[in-house]
């Protein structure tokens, strides 16, 4: 088969092996930080041919297939795809590869762009109508590869394993890992292969509202681990599943059949799916959650607010929680500029007199609410040296808001001749320019008339598959909605440059990298118990960078001094939201949380340099301890949480090699005065600590003499 190949490549750790098969396809057969052994891939051409690079399912074409629910056995337009050629070249990015394929009906482009030092590629698929006739496009993978388990040989079902990031509203960033024979994909087929996929969709406008659009396969036994991230903030699907005695992966942005989505494309008109970024590596869930941060770092919008980090004060959780006034906002100013803020936000409420739900969409400041104008706390902010910033919800109506008796139905989502109402809420459509001149007039008075230099934009509600306005399908309308919104966020950054915008969509259901390559933070939670804060902001380096990460820090009028301290350890490694009820704080617990801030600027340049490690492993809603650890050479900043654990030591494994010669230094660095028992354990790389007490929190730094 030597002389069929295509490509043999080697890229950042990532080894790729591309043929052109007997019936003229191009085909992915190895994508892995592993050597490509040829033996693994069967030279019989039936089986061979399910390593299809790509699949397109268009309507009305044959899936010559026993599949069920699989999207396997497409004819990618009239027939199977032909390979036609492909370039391989480097751009300011990486190695960039594009393999052009023809079918009787389709051009398909496979792009695939590596970057730098990161073993990850970022795919993505361009389809072009190149017949006379419109052909409607059911399912488009951004993303294929069969034999992922390849290497691993027999048992690949109970001794792999699909790492899953479940997520909802108050409980972000679960991951839990799962053999393929626990979901279901069982190896009872004497012909390795079954109906069974296992599936991971979301269908509408919360992108993370179930599960994150992420995953993690492994293979332990031979060493291999599969990662990826589909890049969406709506609908989506991916699935692994058993054909021809290999398992497969498939990314893709919304499917019809899982998502309502269909485009009928017109002759000469292309389609570009959604793009995902798939990376492989040898050392596990913890290596490959390390490398998608470094591929998020490089492939972000750069923006000072990644660097600098400075701290906010968001006057909402467990604070004012959406009923600001100048009275009660003057004393909060005072007590967050003592504690060490850089930004005040004013957040919820600021726009109504009273109960402003149904009444949100002009975003003009109540009068009631400032007899002096919104001006007065503004200025008020600037004149403490903070910078201001105020909420919004750009992309939400409220039904008695005066704009939507008198803009046209094509403003807003429509399903079957009605306006789509949720949560007493209409959906903005960004594809109509009625729409985009408003949000460009409320930005810009935003920053232009009240000078704030940082939004917090949320979005709440859940708007379902899409529209059917200007759109061959609800979903087509959506993801029409999805990239226009996009659009107008990259107009907004490229007009104010030094502006953040906050990414906050009742805590984490949009967070991800659908949205945040653009935001620099998102809130990571609307969680108000403490505890269950720390537990979630442990695990959201799994799947958001810490420098983007913004955890709330929010004690109450009534807390103790350690349920305090807790509450600063649990934004301390990533960006600091500071609320509460500080305006009736002071003497110790005040000084409490001003040291933890001073504690944070001292290292906080460095959190983007930083590599994560969980010593417990990620943690769990009942965890009784929990360990998050920021490394740079030599160093590691490690936070430590004591939950409702019985034992009061827990041993920490840090067996890395920046620790491994030499004598450790162990310091308590927050908080300072109060410090634990905690040692070194060189022998065994091992590091002590007590917290005598339940419900403890302690910051440490460990150097390398």
């Amino acid at each position: 088969m030597e002389s069929n190949l295509i490509l043999d490549i080697v890229e950042n750790g990532l080894q790729v092996v591309l043929e052109k098969g007997a019936d003229g396809a191009a085909r992915l057969l190895h994508f892995s930080s592993l050597p490509f052994d040829s033996s693994t891939v069967s030279e019989e051409e039936r089986l061979r041919r399910r390593y299809t690079l790509v699949e397109v399912h268009c309507s009305g074409e044959n899936q010559h297939d026993h599949h069920g629910g699989k999207h396997t056995g497409s004819n990618c337009g009239g027939g199977i795809p032909r390979y036609e050629t492909h370039r391989d070249y480097r751009n300011d990015t990486g190695r960039k590869l594009e393999i052009e394929q023809a079918s009787d009906l389709l051009h398909i482009v496979s792009h695939l762009q590596f970057f730098d030092g990161i073993p990850i590629a970022r795919c993505w698929t361009e389809v072009t109508n190149t017949s006379n006739d419109s052909v409607g496009l059911e399912y488009v993978t951004s993303f294929a590869l069969a034999g992922i388990s390849k290497e691993q040989g027999a048992d690949v079902m109970t001794d792999t394993y699909l790492n899953m990031p479940h997520n909802s509203w108050k409980s972000e960033f679960q991951w839990r890992r799962h053999s393929l024979a626990d979901l279901g994909l069982t190896p009872m087929s004497e012909q390795g292969f079954s109906m069974k996929s296992i599936g991971a969709s979301n269908t509408g406008t919360w992108a993370a509202k179930e599960l994150l659009p992420m995953g993690i396969f492994e293979a332990p036994q031979c060493g291999h681990t599969l990662f990826w991230q589909i890049e969406s903030h709506a609908s989506w699907h991916w699935e692994v599943g058993d054909i021809a005695s290999q398992l497969y992966l498939h990314l893709s942005g919304p499917t019809e059949r899982e998502n309502q989505w269909w485009k009928q494309l017109q002759p000469n008109e292309s389609f570009t799916s959604i793009p995902v970024a798939v990376g492989a590596c040898s050392d596990g869930a913890d290596q490959a959650f390390n490398h998608m941060n470094d591929y998020r770092r490089v492939s972000r919008r750069p923006h000072f607010d990644n660097v600098k980090l400075p701290v906010i004060f968001n006057d909402y959780m467990n604070c004012l929680m959406g009923d600001p006034t100048t009275e009660k906002l003057l004393p909060l100013i005072d007590k967050a500029k003592a504690a060490g803020a850089e930004y005040f936000v004013i957040d919820a409420g600021w726009y109504d007199d009273g109960p402003w739900w149904a009444g949100v969409g002009e975003w003009l400041p109540s009068k009631e609410r400032f007899p002096g104008g919104i001006e007065e706390p503004l200025d008020y902010i600037r004149s403490q040296g903070m910078e201001p910033g105020l909420w919004l919800e750009i992309e939400r109506m409220g039904i008695n808001c005066r704009l939507a008796a008198e803009w046209p139905d094509e403003c807003f989502f429509m399903r079957h001749g009605k306006r789509v109402l949720d949560h007493d809420s209409l959906q903005l459509d960004f594809r109509h320019p009625k729409v985009v001149e408003h949000a460009d007039q409320v930005v810009q008075r935003v920053v232009e008339q009240y000078g704030c230099s940082f939004i917090k934009m949320d979005y709440n509600i859940e708007i379902g598959p899409g529209t059917e306005v200007e759109a061959d399908s609800f979903g087509d309308g959506l993801l029409g909605h999805q990239r226009a919104y996009r659009a107008w966020l990259e107009g907004v950054f490229a007009k104010y440059p030094n502006l953040i915008i906050e990414n906050c969509s009742s805590g984490g259901m949009r967070l991800t990298y659908g949205l945040m390559d653009l935001h620099t933070t998102s809130s990571t939670t609307d969680n108000q118990n403490y505890l269950m804060n720390a537990r979630i902001s442990i695990n959201s380096g799994a799947s958001v960078c810490p420098e983007q990460a913004g955890v709330w820090a929010y004690p109450l009028m009534d807390s103790t001094e350690e349920s305090v301290i807790m509450n600063m350890v649990s934004a301390m490694s990533w960006r600091i939201y500071l609320s509460g009820q500080m305006q009736t704080m002071d003497g110790v617990r005040l000084e409490l949380i001003r040291e933890a801030v001073e504690c944070y600027k001292s290292y906080r340049e460095r959190i983007p340099q930083a590599q994560l490690i969980w010593p417990l492993g990620l943690v769990q809603h009942d965890s009784a301890w929990g360990a998050f650890g920021l490394m740079w050479e030599g160093e590691i900043l490690l936070s430590i949480w004591r939950f409702d654990g019985e034992e009061a030591t827990v041993e920490l494994p840090l067996a890395f090699d920046e620790l491994e010669a030499g004598s450790v230094e162990v310091e308590c660095v927050y908080p300072k005065e109060r410090p634990v028992a905690a040692s070194w354990a060189q022998n065994t790389s091992t590091l002590s600590v007590t917290l005598p007490e339940k419900r403890m929190a302690r910051v440490f730094r460990l150097k390398r003499s």
